[in-house]
């Protein structure tokens, strides 16, 4: 029933939450937001959701660098509007901070208030990941391969690997390539304190995709990189999550999965690129959401190449999951006067 105006209505408190709140939340219940994902999934899939296109702020004097706005609504279940805001400025670990900085708003459907205004870059690296393996579930067919290759040893790879971990996967053994080569050693000490036998750091991409059945794409690459088939040759499933890593040759001889066919096939993404190059999106052969209904599903003989665009109505069911978990333990802080004499 929709409220009229004269209905009456209690203005709601503004509640703050810090990263340090919301990874409280992740740590230990990763396998509650990979299912609070695949639920958002579903729920955008059935048309219960609005997710505008994100807009991109850019700098004249830092080219590199960028802000983007990810306004949503996601209803169903969740029922729950705001909007993400999300900084990348690569230049910033050499000065000793890291890349990326975020706030999720989270706005009442009822009133239109903002309830929440919480760190965000905890929870959008978290749905990122839980995002990518539960792609990579659905490709692979269960939650075991033989090895698998990381491309880009940051914070990204990091939150997939304990995504992995937590969801207990199965694997040989582990490759890592970074340009850095003491980020790759860095993320190759994680892995072994983390029990994993089998880890090696490669000198170049090639090494993290050579007997790779599961290949991790994490970087901040603007343009492709990645050129020579046969990378690709042997079929892995590849969770292509920093967008612009591949050539669009290799995105054409591969089947091709996204989350949402509209949103990923832009910004001069690797999809966007193969766009342009064909004219058509036909090598795009369907979405998450498809996968996990069984409309679609993965050739074998092909490499399968998992390319989520980052939806905005991940970052809400995330940060509602988180919100809700930690007003129930009267957790963060609220701002009881926050609004001061707005209601006039």
């Amino acid at each position: 029933m929709t409220d009229t105006p004269s209905t009456p209505l209690t203005l709601p408190q503004l509640r703050v939450l810090t990263g340090a709140d919301v990874l409280r939340q992740v740590e230990g219940n990763r396998a509650t937001c990979v299912d609070v994902v695949r639920r958002a999934y579903v729920t955008h899939a059935a048309g219960r959701s609005v997710n505008p296109e994100s807009a991109f702020l850019r700098f004249p004097h830092k080219p590199n660098s960028r802000i983007i706005s990810l306004p949503a609504y996601l209803g169903g279940e969740f029922e729950v509007a705001g909007i993400k805001w999300i900084a990348s400025f690569p230049d910033n670990p050499a000065r000793g901070i890291p890349r990326a900085s975020a706030v999720l708003l989270l706005n009442d459907t009822e009133s239109g208030y903002p309830i929440a205004a919480m760190e965000s870059s905890v929870i959008s690296a978290s749905r990122t990941a839980a995002s990518a393996v539960l792609g990579a579930e659905a490709l692979v067919g269960g939650r075991r391969v033989e090895r698998i290759g990381l491309v880009g040893a940051g914070l990204i790879g990091g939150h997939v690997w304990k995504f992995l971990r937590d969801l207990n996967w199965q694997f040989g053994g582990f490759r890592i390539f970074d340009l850095d080569r003491a980020h790759a050693e860095r993320f190759a000490q994680t892995l072994k304190a983390d029990g994993v036998q089998d880890v090696e750091v490669v000198e170049e991409a090639a090494g993290a995709f050579t007997d790779c059945d599961l290949v991790i794409l994490t970087t901040v690459a603007g343009e492709p990189h990645l050129t020579d088939p046969a990378l690709l040759a042997h079929a892995p499933v590849v969770l292509h999550l920093s967008l612009r890593d591949l050539a669009p040759e290799l995105i054409l001889g591969a089947q091709n999965f996204t989350d949402d066919i509209d949103h990923a096939v832009r910004e001069r993404t690797s999809l966007h690129l193969a766009e342009q190059l064909v004219g058509h999106r036909d090598f795009v052969h369907g979405t998450i959401a498809d996968l996990l209904a069984g409309t679609v599903s993965r050739d074998p003989e092909r490499a399968a190449v998992f390319s989520p665009f980052g939806l905005g109505v991940l970052d809400l069911a995330v940060g509602k999951w988180v919100h809700d978990a930690v007003l129930a333990a009267d957790g963060g802080q609220q701002v009881p006067d926050f609004y001061g004499e707005a209601v006039r």
